[in-house]
């Protein structure tokens, strides 16, 4: 428990909107603090969390607490469960949620540590929570001890408690705290330093505590922000740890992304082969219809007593009348095979149709030779449906307009698969075939079957409204059916990514679409377009603070705080020239390298004839540059809002002259597309850069 203070917002005893009465302080944030209540009404014992009085009105933070209340559609006992959010008479605003009874990871840490096979089975748990929240695109982002809860002290009842900066990964939605780095240095992916996230970050992160909890001591983050990057950049410490614990942390941890398990699931398989989400409710999927097996056909019981014997007469007669006509011969011939099932088979593929099976009757027959053959198809007796001829026959004109498909039919169910060309004949196609006395499953996968990398790019060029956007993952060929495409890339506007998130899924067909892109303003947007195109070199931008050594892996500053900005030379850049700029809000440029104060940009100069990673200081503290020509800044109210730090890197000067030491993005973008189009343009070989966001308190 919390010792009280004073200037708490809530006393003990207190009583909120006549419902929940506050029992204890149970810790304080740094924007909210976090109560124990119960109901008055049904004894339910909750926990309230409460922002700051300064900030219930701050509309900033108040979308994160609706934010944060939206995470209640994540449905999974090893989540806590969120109720909503409330006002009382005096303006504060608090957010309801389950109240969780257990001992905290973080108190197992920090009192020893924890075996492997309780680790194995927290793992577990916390791993079936984040199968239910990134099914819903919803990704954690700050996964450390102090989240995880062990409901009545027993590792299987494992909660994740706190879902306070999670990431909606929905196309147009927002984060709660924006799309730069969230979460703890400790147990932050590697890339989240760099402002990205997505559900193999939250893999990271639970493999990252994982190892904590068991040696029973928080990670090491490092004395400076070069200890840190380079920390994060290098696999795990994982001696000592017996397996399988050691084999899963290692994967789960993996520095690069794609080395990684891919999702919760995977790991989850891991721990144990047999596993299945039962969480995971079969549903009705888009251009997928599944009919439910028909139901068992009883026998049919002939009629007997006078009747019986009656119709039997009536067949005497007729069938004699027949025989002397010749009109029934062909019953003297041997009887039809009888077949169970009852089958056929057909497809098309490369453009040709073949089928394999049976006929019931002469009809049938004919109208499936003429279409495949002779041969190809035979008649026999089977046990199904009058009209089983007719159906499959319409069932074969339907997919007629399918560029290839599949159909497998036994007895009086059939399963339908193919590709449809585009969405509209998938879905003509699927509710013709809704008729008729066949059981019919449909799974139609929407075309192409393999994607060419032409008309994606089409559509990213098409798109691009804030510089260029790119493939995360860049096929070595084409796309092909389940893979993924992510974009990557920066936007104008929210509006934007969910334009190009249309466009692109009328191309991709049947494959998931991921917009991971980064929305900046329009000053940044017109630098970014009239920035030539390079790829980056892994130019490090380092954000500290002037006044004092720590670290600001976020990059975020508030009104009074002094910016310190260092630019990291990799140990493989020996020559050319470096351009070191920040682009603000308000639309001005300031050139920190090259300047009328500091002309040599030479690689060769800024190194002074060091090897390895040089890191050079580029924005200083105000302290230091008094009576210096060194650059300093301060953060004030009138700059609010994103920034941005450009860093090019090429062969020989960019510009004729030096650029003053500001601008506006108007006049650089104009010389930026000059340069461009001169007959003697120097080479760019890199174009690194990293968001800086100034915020009022």
């Amino acid at each position: 428990m919390t010792d009280p203070r004073s200037s708490d917002t809530f006393k003990s005893g207190d009583l909120l909107n006549n419902t929940y009465r506050i029992e204890k302080l149970l810790g304080r944030g740094g924007t909210s603090d976090v109560y124990r209540a119960r109901s008055e009404i049904s004894g339910r014992l909750v926990a309230i969390k409460v922002l700051q009085t300064e900030l219930s009105k701050n509309e900033s933070y108040l979308r994160l607490m609706t934010r944060e209340e939206a995470i209640r559609d994540v449905r999974h006992d090893a989540v806590v469960r969120y109720s909503e959010n409330q006002r009382t008479a005096e303006g504060l605003v608090y957010l309801v949620m389950d109240y969780v009874d257990g001992v905290g990871l973080e108190e197992k840490l920090m009192t020893g540590g924890m075996s492997a096979d309780d680790l194995i089975k927290i793992a577990a748990r916390v791993l079936q929570g984040l199968v239910a929240a990134h099914a819903k695109n919803i990704v954690h982002r700050d996964l450390s001890p102090d989240n995880i809860i062990l409901r009545n002290g027993r590792p299987e009842e494992a909660v994740i408690i706190d879902f306070g900066i999670a990431k909606d990964e929905n196309p147009g939605a927002e984060t709660v705290v924006g799309n730069e780095f969230a979460g703890k240095y400790a147990y932050a992916a590697p890339e989240q330093l760099n402002g990205k996230s997505d559900t193999r970050s939250d893999i990271y992160s639970l493999g990252a505590l994982l190892l904590s909890t068991f040696r029973g001591e928080p990670p090491d983050v490092g004395e400076n922000p070069m200890q840190l990057l380079r920390l994060k950049q290098a696999p795990l410490n994982v001696d000592g740890v017996p397996e399988p614990l050691k084999a899963l942390i290692t994967k789960m941890t993996a520095p690069v992304p794609e080395d990684r398990f891919q999702s919760a699931e995977d790991v989850l398989r891991a721990i144990d082969p047999s596993y299945v989400a039962n969480h995971v409710v079969q549903t009705e999927s888009p251009g997928r219809r599944t009919t439910p097996p028909a139901a068992a056909k009883s026998p049919k019981k002939g009629r007997g007593g006078l009747f019986g014997l009656l119709a039997l007469a009536a067949v005497v007669v007729l069938g004699l009348g027949g025989y002397v006509s010749g009109a029934f011969q062909s019953l003297l011939a041997p009887d039809l095979p009888s077949i169970s099932p009852f089958t056929f088979e057909a497809a098309r593929k490369d453009g040709v149709e073949t089928a394999k099976g049976f006929a019931p009757d002469e009809a049938a027959l004919t109208a499936l030779q003429a279409r495949f053959g002779e041969g190809a198809v035979t008649q026999a007796q089977g046990t199904v449906a009058p009209t089983w001829g007719a159906d499959v026959l319409a069932l074969l004109d339907q997919v007629s307009t399918l560029p290839e498909w599949s159909l497998s039919v036994s007895d009086d169910s059939a399963t339908l698969t193919g590709l449809a060309p585009d969405r509209a004949t998938r879905d003509a196609v699927q509710a013709a075939i809704a008729g008729g006395a066949l059981t019919t499953s449909v799974a139609l996968d929407l075309a192409p079957r393999i994607l060419p990398l032409e008309p994606a790019l089409a559509v990213l060029r098409a798109h691009e409204d804030c510089g260029p956007l790119s493939f995360g993952k860049k096929p070595e060929g084409n796309w092909a059916l389940g893979d993924q495409i992510v974009i990557r890339g920066r936007l104008a506007e929210q509006g934007s990514r969910v334009r190009v998130f249309e466009a692109m899924k009328e191309v991709a067909g049947d494959r998931d679409v991921l917009i991971d892109v980064e929305i900046l303003n329009q000053n940044l947007c017109k630098i970014e377009q009239a920035l030539p195109r390079a790829e980056p070199h892994g130019f490090g931008v380092i954000f500290g603070f002037g006044d004092r050594p720590d670290p600001n892996p976020a990059g975020r500053y508030f009104v009074g705080e002094n910016p310190a900005i260092d630019v990291v030379i990799p140990a493989d850049v020996t020559s050319g020239f470096l351009w070191v700029s920040i682009v603000d809000v308000t639309g001005s440029v300031f050139h920190l390298l090259p300047n009328l104060n500091r002309p040599d940009n030479t690689v060769e100069g800024l190194r002074a004839g060091q090897s390895g990673d040089v890191v050079v200081r580029v924005a200083f503290g105000v302290e230091e540059a008094k009576g210096t020509t060194k650059m300093a800044f301060m953060v004030d109210d009138s700059v609010l809002g994103k920034s941005k730090v450009v860093v090019l890197h090429a062969d020989s000067p960019v510009f004729e002259s030096l650029r003053p030491i500001s601008e506006s993005t108007g006049s650089f973008a104009a010389a930026l597309a000059s340069e461009e189009t001169g007959d003697e343009m120097a080479e760019v070989f890199s174009i690194d850069s990293r968001i800086l966001t100034t915020e009022a308190k």
